[in-house]
């Protein structure tokens, strides 16, 4: 296996400056941010599935076990190998071409989906204010029109898209923080050590997957390596500061809520944070919470569509996509091609009944997730001496018992999927395979022109090739 850098980390290596079009420290932070969670909206199901002593433990714990092992591995696999195709690349050099290609295709479809459910849940959040947005033909234009008009910024820049994440984040936290303030005199610390109402069953499988949900996601923001300023010291400090940011937005917020309300357990459904701040401050913090709920989702939108166009411009310059699926805006060198294939799917999947479908979607996302697993134990393994800018401060045997805990948990999740989700989720693996093998064959036909080599220097093996490699 070749161990040459990666044009990009050349490029990083030798700038002396920042590059103006590249991400900077503070905006990658709310691009990660914005990839996990987007604010505190959607952690009120694990106070009805298990009571408030367990989701303030949930969400305390919860980040030892899952959040900071991916953010560890993200870091260091990131600026090991800091390209465009992220995960793919990892994959890729880990078990071969093979193996990239399906960790491109569980990951993408995964993400495509999760993008899918934003612009609904701004429309759903929109419709408290204007009512006609509840159904029929202004509901379907109102999702038409924030598709295309939010995909329209992620065009206009990588850049553009890291700072308006800072605002959106600044903004969407606002009420949280005041309404944290307001409740703080209310706050009775006896309500946070209780196990629930008598009577009500725990709900684990809610619990977990809202755990679950809510901290995960840290590798997408590895497709973007490769337009990263200096990320060798960046990503470290970035995946850092953003993973204490997140919990901590997610743990103030639930403190001041269970400590200051005694309300039903059954209400604590999603959208719940905002009828807690109308009783804790009144309407107008009401509405300043779901006007927040609208501008959390647009940050979502757009670091989550970032990450999936990204992707498929990194597996073009790898050459396991055609060339095509790289090209670049003349105006704003972002991917337009990534950008409006990802857009076209999720604008699909926004106007289905997607739950079957969204479950599916995290089936592969933890299938990839265990495929991350095991490329980063085998790349340590396999390239000891590879040069690690940031390197995890851990031996094999830590690293393996590091990544087992995650992956048990995640094929907990699997175990009981349904048997919709078992379906679905295998029609979409299988594609995937199918896809691999559909490439080779426009390769070897030469029906599409594919980069040869991939993104790195002197790397000129072709699939068979690697294949052998591998062997």
């Amino acid at each position: 296996m070749p161990q040459q850098l990666p044009v990009s980390t050349l490029a990083a290596t030798t700038t002396s400056s920042p590059d103006p079009k590249k991400l900077t420290l503070i905006p990658l932070i709310f691009i990660i941010y914005f990839e996990v969670a987007g604010g505190p909206y959607g952690e009120e199901p694990a106070v009805k599935a298990a009571g408030p002593l367990f989701a303030i433990l949930g969400f305390l714990i919860f980040p030892f076990i899952w959040s900071i092992p991916e953010a560890l591995i993200t870091a260091e696999l990131s600026t090991t190998f800091p390209g465009n195709g992220g995960f793919v690349i990892w994959a890729e050099r880990a078990f071969g071409p093979f193996w990239g290609s399906l960790m491109g295709t569980l990951k993408f479809l995964s993400g495509v989906i999760n993008v899918a459910a934003f612009p609904v849940l701004c429309i759903d959040y929109m419709k408290r204010l204007i009512p006609d947005l509840e159904s029929g033909l202004p509901r379907y234009l109102s999702i038409l029109g924030s598709t295309f008009g939010l995909s329209f910024l992620n065009y206009t820049g990588l850049t553009i898209v890291g700072y308006a994440a800072v605002a959106l984040a600044v903004v969407s936290l606002l009420p949280f923080i005041l309404m944290t303030l307001i409740a703080l005199p209310k706050i009775r610390p006896h309500r946070w050590i209780s196990l629930g109402q008598k009577g009500v069953k725990k709900d684990w499988n809610l619990f977990f997957n809202t755990l679950f949900w809510n901290l995960n996601f840290w590798d997408n923001v590895s497709t973007l390596a490769g337009e990263v300023d200096k990320p060798q010291k960046t990503y470290p400090k970035a995946l850092f500061v953003a993973v204490i940011f997140t919990c901590l937005a997610y743990l103030f917020p639930l403190l001041a809520v269970t400590g200051s309300l005694s309300v039903n357990q059954s209400e604590w459904e999603s959208g719940f944070m905002a009828i807690a701040a109308e009783m804790i401050a009144g309407k107008w913090l009401k509405i300043f919470l779901e006007v927040g709920a609208v501008l959390s989702a647009i940050g979502l939108y757009e670091a989550q569509l970032s990450s999936s166009a990204f992707q498929l411009l990194g597996m073009a310059d790898m050459g396991s996509l055609p060339k095509f699926f790289g090209l670049r805006s003349k105006w704003f060198n972002t991917p337009w091609v990534g950008i409006l294939l990802s857009t076209l799917i999720s604008l699909g999947v926004s106007y289905m009944d997607f739950t079957d479908i969204i479950s599916s979607a995290n089936f592969l996302y933890s299938l990839s997730m265990l495929l991350e697993f095991a490329s980063f134990i085998w790349l340590r393994r396999k390239l000891p001496m590879l040069k690690r800018p940031y390197r995890v401060p851990l031996r094999l045997p830590g690293l393996v018992l590091m990544c087992s805990i995650p992956s048990g948990f995640l094929i907990v999740i699997m175990a009981i999927a349904t048997k919709t989700v078992y379906l679905v989720s295998g029609i979409m693996t299988v594609a995937g395979i199918g896809w691999y093998y559909l490439m080779r064959l426009c390769k070897s036909k030469k029906l599409f022109q594919f980069n040869i080599g991939g993104e790195e220097i002197g790397f000129e093996e072709n699939d068979e090739e690697r294949d052998v490699a591998h062997l």
